[in-house]
Order: C-alpha cells, then structure tokens, then sequence
C-alpha cells in the first residue's frame, strides 16, 4: 500500500472517530509531545484553550493533524503523543482498539454518574486522592502536576474539578479503580454517594449492564436529562419525590468552585465528556447517542431499501459489519411501529448455534436492550420448549432456523401451539446464501412465498390477506452454485434473491475501508523417501492379495477411498464378509496414509493401533464369559498388523521422514509470530482427527513455545464423525479465550468458517483444505485486522493449488452476476424473480405429491428384515421396532436381547429432556456394533442404528441405507405405557 493510501486511511479513521476525539483529548499535555505541529499553530491551540476551553482548542488540534502534506510517521507521532499524555482512550480508537459496545455504554454512564455527582466530589481532598490515583496509574505524571499546581494556586475544590476532567478520559476500568482510591482515602461518605450505599439519603434503585447503582433522589431529574439518550429506566422516569428539596442555584451565578451553574441543574463550565443527547445547550460538541447506530457510508447506502420497507439482500465481504447494519435496521423498524402505535416482531436466523449466542451477546443486545426485549434460543436450550411463549414475550429473538421451522409446522398441522409467519415483522436471515433447496431456512421461505401468492389471489377476490413479515437476507458471498459460465452463475444469484423474495441485492465497495490481505500459495515437494508409507502400502497390498482385489487407483487417493466404500457395500449386501472386512480395514489403512501425509506419522500410526485395539476390544464380552468368533480373515488381518506394528512404530518416530507440507507450515507459523507484534491466526484443515492432532503438535513443540504461540483446536458438534464432537459450551469456551487472546492459534475445521465473528485475526492459513468459491471467501474474511495474510499450503494428493485457481475464477465470476443483475432494469428483474418464485412453489407441490403417494405405498413392516453387517446373523424383522417421537427406532422384544451385548463408551454422553444415552450394544456373535441404548423416561431401551445393518426388503437386499428415512416402512408408535406396565410387573414377580 502508497504512503498516501496509509495517509488517507488515516485520516479518515481520525475523521470518524473526531466527535470521541474532542471529548478525550487533553490538549495541552498532547501539544506536549507533538513535534510535527510548529510553534505558531501550538500557540492558536493554547489560546483557545484558555478562551473557549479544551473542546474547542481539541477541534483546532486535530485539524492540525491532519492537515497536509504530512510528514513521514506523522500517525505514529500522533498515537504516541496520546499515549505519552495519558489520552490512551483516543489512542486506541484512532488504532481501531474500539470497546464492546455495552462496555462503551456502561463507560459513558460512569461519566455521567460523576458529572451528576460533581459538587459532593470537588468536597474531596484533592491531594491526598491524587497521589493513590498516580500509584494507581489512573493519571500520568504531567497529570499530576497540573492537578498539583492547580490545587495550590486556585484551591483544593478547583484542583478537584481538574483531577475529575482528567481521570474520566482513562481506559475501561477508571471508575473502579476510582472507587477504590476513595475508600483507602477514607471518603467513605462519597464512596456511599457513587455506590448507592449511603443510610442517610433517599434513593433509588437504578440498574445498567453488570452494576446496580442507588441515585440520590436529588439527582433523578438531572440523570434523566443527561443519560436519556443511554438510559431507557422506567423507574427514573417516574421517580421523583417532592418532599426531597432539589438544590438550585440562580442562572448564571457561580458556586463555590467558581464554575457556571443552570438555575435547575449542576453543570461545569465545560461537560467532563459529552454523553448527553444534545437537548442541553452550550458550545461543548456532542457525540452520538449511544443506542444508536452511526453507519459508515457503504452501510448507510446497503441499508436503505429496508429501512423504506422492502425485502433485500445485503451482500458485503466477511467483516464489513453487515450484522451491525441489520441490528441498525431492526431498530429503525421497531422504532417506526412503535411511533404508529403497532408492536413489531423481529426473528433473527442463523445455521449455527454458536452464532445464536454471539448475535445476542455482542451485537443485538447492548444495542436495543434499553428499549426492546431480546431473547436467544437455540437447539441446547431449554427454552425452546417455550418457543411460543418467547415469541410473545419478546420484541427480538435469535434463534436456529431449525427452531422456527419447527413451530411453523406446529402451527400448520395444528398441533400444540405453534407460531405463524403473519405474528413476525421482520425475519433476518443470517448467511442466506443457505436459501437453496433443501436447506431449512429455505423450507421457511417457501412457506412465506405459498402465502404471498396466496395473498395476491386473496386481494383479487377483495377477501382479506394474512400480513407477511419483512426479509433481510445477510451474505458475504452468494457463490455460483457450480456454474462455468456467467449466465448460469447470474441464474442461481437469481434464485437466491426469488427464494429470498429480494426486490434488490445490495452491495457496494468498501471504499478506504477495504482491507486487502497479502496472499501466497505453499508449494510442497514429494518425499525423498517415505518407508512409513511405504510399510501400510505393503500391508495394503497384501489385504487385496489375501481377498483377491484389483484396485486400479493409487493408494491414499480420494478415488481409492471411494472405490474401498463401494466394495465394502457391494459385498455386505452379498454376505461375503472375507471382502467386506478387508475393505473395512483397507479404509482405515487408506486414512492412515491421509494422516501421514497431512500431520506426523506418529499421529497415523496412533490412529492404526487405535483402532486395532477397539477392533480386538469388540471381540471380547465386558465379562468375558462368552466367546466372541473370530473369523480367520480377521486374525489374518489381526496378525499382519501385529507382524508390522514395531517397524511402523519405530519409522514414526524418525522426524527425516516428515511430509513437506508440515514443514511449510511450521515455517510460516514461525514466521507470522516471530514478524508481527501480536500475532493471531487461524489454521483451517479437512477433518476433525487433523485439527486435534495439528493443535497437539504445536503445543508439544518447543519452538512455538518460545515465540509465544498458544493454541487449541475447535471443531463441529455433529456426530457423523467417529471423531467425538465439540459441545457448543466447549466451542464457546474456546472461542471467548481466543477473544480474549489467552489463545492466538486457533486449529479449526469448516465449523469456524462461516458467521463466527473473531475480529482480531491478522493471518488465515488453508491448510490442505479447499472447497468452494463461497468457503474460501468466508474463510478469507477471519483475517480482519491491518495488514492480515492469507496462505494455503498444499497438502499431498490435495489439489489445493488447482483448486484455488478455479474458485478465485469464479469469485470473478460471481462479482460479475452480481453487477449485471443490479443493472437489470426493475421490472425486468420482477419478471425474472417471479417467474423462479413460481417454479419453486410448483417443484415443491411435485415433491410433496411424490411424498404423500410414498408415504400411501409404505411397505408392512412384516417384509423387512435386519441382519448383522459384520456377520450376517438375523436381528429381527421390522414389526419388533416401535419408533420413539419419530426419530428413534428402537427394538424392546426379548429375543432381541438375548442377541446383544451392552458396553459402556465413555465417549457417548448425551442428555435430552426425556432420555440419555451412554452405552453401546453390539452383535453377541461377532461384536460389530448395532446401536445405543437409551433410557428413556426411566426405560433401557435399544436404539438400533440403521447403518449397522444389512437391510432386506421384500426378499431383496438393499445396497445402501445409511438413514431410516431412506427406508418406506412405518414402524408402529412407542407405546410407552405398555412396556412401563410390563417392567413393573415382572419387578413384582421378582419382589415376591
């Protein structure tokens, strides 16, 4: 980037941030340490401190600033002056150090609860406070001898006035720091009076974020006057006791301190900061309520089509504050009913459930909490159970779209209460590019879009329509859905914004607040030599002789991982269990190639023995009383591992083998943390088995150590993997550190992608990982601090490389639609949006009609019949399972349990609000697993996983059924009841 370009960004950055600026700079000590300012404008600046004051000479001095041409490191001089006169505060917002918004908030109450307090304070003794206040750190040295000099010459209550200015320009933290500097100088009656605590006054309870204060009553009025644009306290606006004598003095005379009063208010000659919402008058600028949202210009212009009402897209990159512009607009919406006398409803969807909690806590909340209620559901709370009752209760709730669906079809089948469309003002939609069929949020939107054109038939037949909600779909990135030419990619942003049911798709440049990211591709380099590798190849290659295989791709390729999982299908279905069980082996043996290749080979032959050893556990009974068969496939594959295990065991540990692609990753996380002063990054990989093992190796490894790396990893929360998921509390956990800094290397999968916001990132490293256009921007956009970078280093067999090439083709591609379909002329683009609107309600009418006739040919559960995958022993047949609140299918008949054993797993924890599971059962016979058992409302009951079994229906076998819902049979319903009366029963026989 040009000087100039830095300069102007600069300057832009002071500009934004001038009405903050006016308020914390303490001019004088900042003339002080400002060298590229001469002499004869410093002069102008101290002048108007002394006729207009320190706000108005703050005006000047930052105009001076910036004025051109700049000298070289004219910014740097600037934050360092700041710094040096203790106005860190202005410092760090000109560095784009910005607080959280409601630590802002809670710190510009704390000015005002000081301003109010301002004559009990100046009764304070001034010098003995100053020197706890300078060992405290809460005031510089020049600091001090301002108040000092002060306080000699003008008196201890004028030396007050000078230290209180002073202290309330501090960092985050001043006002407890504050309080405690009162209570060591033995103020306890002010230290009473700030903290409510005081017996001999009347008061009133007041509440803001984390604290709850008590405010002399005396001091209601003015807090209301003062605070009404950060306060929305109904017990301040309707208390005030007559019997309570407020201080007043004439207009225009002047107090003890010497400072101007207002005949019904305190008030300083000029505000210690500006936090009011400009009704005072006076010359002291003031900055902007704090409720209230300050856009910057590309925010303003994407926003305004839905603050005039209309459905849109809002298309900005990963980090442009595109959910702070959907918090702005659902204030102005539920302003705007309110000002007509209409309550609003405003539903906030994501497809996470850490985005549940990060939307509530760092955006949605501080800002609309003082005048709306806002509430967050997801699927781990318990407050879904009352989704119905929130919704009424609330003005914003944010919650899964799973959620909301869920209620939506209560209400449509009647069932309980459930919630409508027409009881929502405002549904926004997070990461709507997810609005595609077959994904939840766009279930939702087809319900909208029935309704609308139902709607406009209604208003034909004058008849009365059911009121729709306003969308607002969020995106970084709509994709191209796989298109190769630009005509196929504008189609599918197209039906995007007809799903969506967009009149526009808004983006527009960042313009100097576009953050562009150095880029570079890792090249790796094969092997010299690779014996550990070698080693599982030649046991590889001895399965296939042993089960008569001819594979015809290489080893380790994602296509030999796809031709062992069809070979392994092909022969359960055919109940040759010598192939099946050496194609199972042979995927393992597969991964463990991957893992070498992608992290240490320690880490893949961890991985080989343990699952030799869970395969050896599976053969013995928790008792040991019965024998489990081994066949002799199986102990020849037993025994070739055991034959191989010390050499692949020795070669692990040799580093001079390690694969290319570690090293260059090792090399550029060195290389981040050893170049920049604060260093934190994100390494994004394929599977969850590799960011475990990615974060344990940088945390055993000395040298990361010792430049200050700490890392750990985060991962999905789904159980498709044989890898334990994160619950959401342990990603959140992780998450908040990262926040927080206490970790800065954070090794994820695709979970932290999309949505989650973490701020401070300033390098993003792909490693082996690469998937589409829509990912690799998401992914891209982690890093959003100055000068952040973006490496992809290339794993073996990847294709990252290639792969790149072609999404950062159709990235190009899809700003291209993006832009031709803002330029269609309005109708046009109508036409075109109905016309996929009315293609879709049709598709899904086809579909629903294909699902009911489906649902009429159901099969009788007597034609299917279950067998054991690993040995083809009869489970049962279809009328022994009843099906648990349509999702469990489990098996409660005797003879069922006289073919299985029972084995805890201690990784397998899940509670619900009616059941548990922490256990396993497995096939008597040969040990393979067949489900878990659950406890349900008291109940042991065995919850059979349908990917365990060879299915057969009618006769014939199916070759692949991973889901009960690929399966056209319906089980009969738990009768809980009848089995409760049973287990009671024989638990009397035994008591007799």
């Amino acid at each position: 980037m040009m000087a100039s370009d830095n300069d102007d960004m600069y300057v832009s950055l002071i500009e934004g941030f001038r009405p903050r600026l006016r308020e914390l700079i303490m001019v004088q000590q900042v003339l002080v340490h400002l060298h590229f300012i001469d002499n004869e404008q410093k002069e102008r600046i101290t002048k108007k401190v002394t006729n207009e004051g320190n706000q108005a000479a703050a005006e000047l001095l930052i105009d001076a600033v910036i004025r051109k041409p700049h000298s070289p490191g004219w910014f740097r001089a600037f934050v360092v002056a700041l710094e040096e006169a203790g106005c860190e505060r202005a410092a760090d917002y000109i560095q784009d150090k910005l607080p959280e918004p409601e630590v802002e908030a809670e710190n510009d109450y704390f000015v005002n609860l000081v301003q109010l307090m301002y004559p009990r304070l100046m009764g304070m003794q001034t010098k003995e406070v100053l020197v706890h206040c300078l060992s405290q750190k809460l005031l510089t040295q020049a600091d001090g001898e301002i108040i000092d000099a002060t306080t000699a010459n003008q008196g201890s209550r004028v030396g007050a006035g000078e230290l209180l200015r002073r202290i309330v320009r501090g960092r985050d933290g001043w006002f407890s720091k504050f309080l405690d500097v009162l209570r060591e100088t033995k103020h306890e009656t002010l230290y009473s009076d700030l903290t409510g605590s005081s017996p001999d006054f009347k008061s009133v309870l007041f509440t803001w974020p984390n604290i709850t204060i008590r405010l002399p009553q005396w001091g209601i009025q003015s807090v209301q006057r003062r605070t009404s644009s950060v306060l929305r306290s109904p017990t301040l606006n309707s208390s005030r006791d007559s019997s309570v004598d407020t201080p007043s003095l004439p207009a225009g005379d002047a107090c003890n301190c010497g400072l101007l009063t207002r005949s019904d208010d305190y008030c300083l000659s000029e505000p210690l900061l500006s936090v009011t919402d400009g009704t005072d008058s006076g010359t002291a600028a003031k900055s902007p309520e704090k409720a209230d949202i300050v856009l910057r210009d590309y925010q303003a212009e994407v926003a305004r089509p839905a603050l005039e009402g209309k459905n849109i897209i809002i298309c900005l990159p990963t980090g442009s504050g595109k959910t702070r512009v959907a918090v702005y607009i659902t204030k102005k919406h539920l302003d705007n009913r309110r000002a007509e006398g209409q309550s609003g409803k405003v539903v906030v969807l994501v497809n996470k459930i850490p985005l549940v909690e990060q939307h509530y806590v760092a955006e949605f909340l501080p800002f609309l909490k003082r005048a709306y209620k806002v509430e967050r559901v997801s699927g781990d709370s318990p407050l879904k159970i009352s989704f119905t009752e929130i919704v009424k209760n609330n003005d914003v709730i944010i919650c899964t779209a799973q959620i909301l669906e869920n209620y939506l079809e209560r209400s449509n089948k009647g069932e309980d209460e459930g919630v409508d469309l027409s009881d929502l003002t405002l549904i926004v939609i997070d990461e709507c590019h997810h609005t595609q069929k077959g994904g939840v949020y766009n279930h939702i939107m087809l319900r909208y879009l029935k309704q609308k054109h139902k709607n406009r038939r209604l208003k034909k037949e004058e008849k009365e329509t059911l009121p729709l909600p306003q969308i607002l779909g969020l995106t970084a990135s709509p994709g191209v859905g796989g298109a190769t030419i630009l005509m196929k990619a504008e189609e599918h942003i197209l039906r995007i914004c007809a799903n969506l049911d967009a009149s526009k798709i808004m983006t527009r440049s960042l313009g100097e607040f576009k953050k562009e990211q150095r880029k570079k591709v890792l090249k790796i380099e094969d092997r010299k030599e690779d014996p550990f590798g070698d080693v599982i190849k030649k046991i590889m290659n001895a399965i296939h002789a042993h089960a008569e295989l001819s594979p015809t791709c290489d080893l380790g390729s994602q296509n030999y991982e796809q031709w062992v999982v069809q070979t392994e299908r092909k022969a359960a279905t055919e109940e040759d269990q010598k192939v099946r069980v050496c194609a199972e082996h042979l995927r393992q043996y597969n991964e463990g190639l991957n893992l070498s290749n992608t992290i240490r080979m320690c880490d893949s032959f961890s991985f080989l023995n343990k699952f030799y050893e869970e395969e050896m556990k599976k053969k013995t009974t928790p008792d040991d009383e019965e024998k489990i068969q081994i066949t002799n496939t199986e102990r020849f594959l037993f025994n070739l591992f055991k034959e191989n295990k010390e050499e692949l065991q020795e070669l692990a540990t040799k580093p001079d083998y390690e694969n290319d692609s570690l090293s260059k990753l090792r090399a550029n996380i060195l290389q981040e943390f050893s170049t920049r002063q604060s260093a934190r990054g994100i390494i994004f990989t394929k599977t969850r088995r590799s960011a475990i093992a990615l974060s344990q190796w940088i945390q055993e490894n000395s040298k990361f150590a010792d430049i200050g790396v700490k890392a750990s990893h985060v991962i999905g929360g789904g159980d498709q993997s044989v890898v334990k998921p994160m619950t959401s509390a342990e990603q959140r956990d992780v998450l908040t550190k990262f926040h927080k800094g206490e970790i800065n290397l954070l090794i994820a999968t695709t979970v932290a992608e999309e949505g989650l916001d973490i701020p401070a990132c300033n390098f993003v490293i792909r490693y082996g990982l690469v998937t589409n256009e829509i990912a690799m921007i998401q992914a891209k956009g982690r890093g959003r601090a100055e000068d952040s970078s973006y490496s992809l280093v290339e794993v073996k067999n990847s294709g990252v490389a290639e792969k790149e090439v072609v999404n950062e083709y159709r990235m190009t591609m899809m700003d291209k639609a993006i832009e031709k379909i803002r330029a269609l002329e309005q109708e046009e683009y109508d036409k075109r949006i109905m016309e996929y609107q009315m293609q879709a309600i049709m598709e899904n009418r086809v579909l629903a009609k294909k699902k009911k006739q489906k649902g009429m040919k159901n099969e009788n559960p007597s034609s299917v019949k279950f067998s054991c995958r690993g040995c083809n022993e009869h489970a049962c047949s279809g009328e022994d399972i009843e099906i648990i609140e349509d999702m469990h299918r489990v098996n409660l008949t005797p003879q069922f349990r006289e073919l299985f054993i029972q084995r805890e797993n201690t990784t397998l924890q899940e509670r619900h609000l009616d059941y548990e599971t922490n256990g396993y059962i497995a096939c008597k016979k040969c040990g393979e697993r067949w489900g878990s058992m659950m406890l349900y409302r008291g109940l042991e009951c065995p919850c059979l996983h349908v990917k365990n079994f060879v299915v057969t229906l009618k006769g014939k076998k199916i070759n692949k059924c991973t889901k009960w819902s690929e399966l056209t049979v319906r089980f009969s319903a738990f009768d809980y009841a009848d089995h409760a009366s049973q287990v009671a029963e024989s638990s009397d026989d035994e008591d007799e």
